[in-house]
């Protein structure tokens, strides 16, 4: 296949970085625009064009259109933190969607034919025990959702009009670290249970929370389906294949294993891999939070040839621990 000139936003922040590395180990060009709000240029290989800025800026984003050559946009800058969503929704909004019309509508004039979306299960807000499918009822139940599901509207419609087609791709938990330990999430003050747990392990913090025990799960704790960062780096890759092979099919796939974990099963797993006990404190619920959210991966299966190869979750916990050791060693020496 023909690997055409790649346009990451948010290239430069936890998942976008990790598909840059991706992209550029399979041979594609790839250039970065990151306003480095949460992102780090050091996540990014040198040789990466990198351009330091805000994805609304349409005149910046012309140039680097034409300067690049760009032919596609894997789209990750955005907000996603969901209790912050409920706080400042105006800011959501604004991050999530205003500015994604900007760029999209920059690509189209730029005649950019493809373009894959960083979404979110969050889209489907309170989806039960059941696992959930691409068909399930989109009801968000936040400002984060809703604003992404927006998004994904957005592209619906621009695709029915002009040259372009899209992925949207709805992530599950995102956890874990590159394998060669390149990349992770370095974010300050992150609030991705896993990121808290490995810090706390290794004395960054002094407990981790558990945000409710009252859910009407297996044993109280929120459950959720983890999916390594890498794996959901390497779909992006094929779900560009994919645009790039049928250019008048869109698609929008579920990114996850089918598989949950409690909270407490995930704190378990960092105390095994460090054989140590975290301590745990109780905290009330989270407004905007889901009891449950497990994807249905079949139709991402069946459409791309995606075979997760990191889809256990004390692997995932290892590379995230080593990952966190890393970070402790550049920011002692940097």
């Amino acid at each position: 296949m023909n690997k055409l000139p790649v346009l990451v936003t948010g290239g430069a922040g936890y998942i976008g970085s990790h598909a840059v590395l991706a992209l550029t180990d399979a041979g594609w060009p790839v250039a970065v625009i990151d306003d480095l709000s949460t992102g780090f240029r050091w996540l990014l290989p040198d040789e990466v064009p990198f351009y330091r800025s805000d994805v609304a800026d349409e005149a910046l984003l012309t140039r680097i259109f034409a300067e690049q050559g760009i032919r596609a946009v894997m789209h990750f800058a955005g907000s996603i933190v969901v209790p912050e969503s409920v706080e400042k929704p105006l800011d959501y909004y604004l991050n999530n969607t205003v500015k994604s019309r900007a760029l999209i509508a920059a690509a189209v004039a730029a005649g950019v034919p493809h373009f894959i979306f960083s979404s979110t299960a969050a889209v489907y807000g309170e989806a039960g025990e059941r696992p959930v499918s691409e068909a399930t009822p989109t009801v968000p139940l936040n400002p984060y959702g809703r604003s992404k599901l927006m998004t994904e509207l957005m592209l619906a419609d621009t695709v029915a009009a002009h040259p372009l087609n899209y992925c949207a791709l709805r992530y599950f938990n995102v956890a874990g670290a590159d394998p060669q330990a390149r990349s992770g999430q370095s974010t300050a003050g992150a609030t991705h249970l896993l990121k808290v747990a490995v810090e706390a392990a290794l004395g960054k913090r002094d407990h981790v929370s558990i945000y409710g025990t009252d859910y009407a799960t297996p044993d109280g704790t929120g459950v959720r389906d983890y999916i390594h960062v890498a794996d959901l780096a390497a779909a992006h890759v094929l779900a560009l294949e994919a645009l790039i092979a049928e250019p008048a099919r869109s698609l929008t796939l579920n990114c996850g294993y089918g598989r949950g974990f409690s909270v407490l099963e995930v704190l378990d797993a960092v105390d095994r891999a460090t054989n140590r006990k975290l301590e745990r404190r109780i905290a009330p619920r989270r407004q905007g939070d889901s009891a449950a959210v497990v994807a249905d991966p079949s139709l991402i299966r069946a459409t791309l040839p995606w075979r997760p190869a990191y889809a256990d979750l004390d692997t995932i916990v290892g590379h995230a621990l080593a990952w966190e050791r890393k970070l402790s060693d550049v920011r002692r020496h940097g």
